[in-house]
């Protein structure tokens, strides 16, 4: 895959991503940011370590996190991520599925066609070693959203004053 088309399909991939988000709606959108936010820096650290252990590689050169990985892990990954807990939080056995059955999509057929149309390829990963890889993480982000919800209860609601009382 050239340079040009690549960088048109990072676009594409943050693109089509983010018009979903004002579909979560303000309050789920806030709720559920923190533990996205660490789930994607979590893949950030990860993925700066299979670079170095060359779990899989990027064709094109340079071999950027910025140019590679980044823009998978700012568009579906975050985005994925809150749309998984907007669906099934509270529920640890939904919350599982939905991060198996996407976890399995994006290694098997995605990661396939990604390797044919030239963007990545595993490395010194196979398959299921790269779904082992994201399914992890879910355990963590979960367990951080917990430990979120639990905080937030425990904070002070902000009063709202009704504009005739001030």
């Amino acid at each position: 895959m050239s340079s040009k088309n690549q960088r048109l399909l990072n676009i594409a991939l943050i693109i089509i991503s983010w018009i979903t988000v004002p579909l979560l709606g303000v309050q789920n959108f806030k709720r559920f940011l923190p533990a996205s936010i660490l789930a994607v820096l979590l893949c950030g650290v990860d993925a700066k370590i299979g670079k170095k252990r060359r779990w899989w590689v990027f064709y094109n050169k340079p071999q950027s996190l910025i140019g590679n990985e980044l823009p998978f892990l700012i568009g579906p990954m975050l985005v994925i991520s809150l749309w998984i807990l907007k669906w099934s939080y509270g529920n640890f056995k939904k919350f599982i599925m939905l991060n198996a059955i996407g976890d399995v999509i994006f290694v098997y057929p995605i990661t396939r066609l990604f390797t044919k149309i030239k963007l990545y390829r595993l490395v010194k990963f196979n398959e299921f070693q790269f779904f082992l890889y994201f399914f992890y993480k879910a355990f963590l982000f979960y367990g951080f959203q917990s430990f979120f919800e639990k905080y937030r209860k425990k904070l002070p609601q902000k009063k709202i004053h009704n504009l005739e009382n001030d």
